[in-house]
């Protein structure tokens, strides 16, 4: 089936099968920032947005994206690297393995909610999974980075 979407701000064709995924066609369109992980829905390494929501792309159909919007971190350039600085500064970046992924959902919870709390936002980010840092670090950057966002 062929199927027509936004890829980061640019019209895209592409075909897809009835069950292919959406973490593997944005893969195959250059997207490397989406990683297949634990293929369960369970880890959040696959993050996308569909129409500016985030969604699991290991368990979205290909299909689904026809006619609609989806960015990966590659269409968050500037974001994700004013986010990364929080980040790295508080030592959550660890092997980056888990980033992009957690980075797109970071980014949809400043859009999302204002103001959110510590257990808001740890119970927002609960579904991204990291071996390395402990979430002490990320969370840190979170709040420091959500604080910087109130300022301006």
């Amino acid at each position: 089936m062929n199927i027509e979407f936004r890829l980061n701000g640019k019209n895209v064709q592409a075909e897809a099968e009835p069950d292919d995924l959406l973490l593997d066609l944005v893969r195959s369109l250059g997207c490397c920032s989406v990683k297949r992980g634990c293929e369960t829905a369970n880890c959040g390494l696959c993050t996308v947005w569909l129409d500016g929501k985030p969604v699991l792309s290991c368990s979205t159909l290909a299909v689904r994206a026809n006619g609609r919007h989806v960015t990966t971190l590659e269409g968050l350039q500037k974001e994700a690297e004013e986010f990364g600085m929080f980040l790295a500064a508080e030592g959550g970046e660890q092997c980056g393995f888990c980033s992009p992924g957690f980075i797109m959902n970071v980014l949809a919870m400043e859009r999302e909610l204002k103001n959110p709390d510590e257990e808001t936002i740890k119970e927002y980010l609960a579904g991204n999974l990291c071996r390395c840092s402990g979430y002490m670090s990320q969370l840190r950057a979170v709040k420091k980075y959500l604080e910087s966002k109130q300022e301006v």
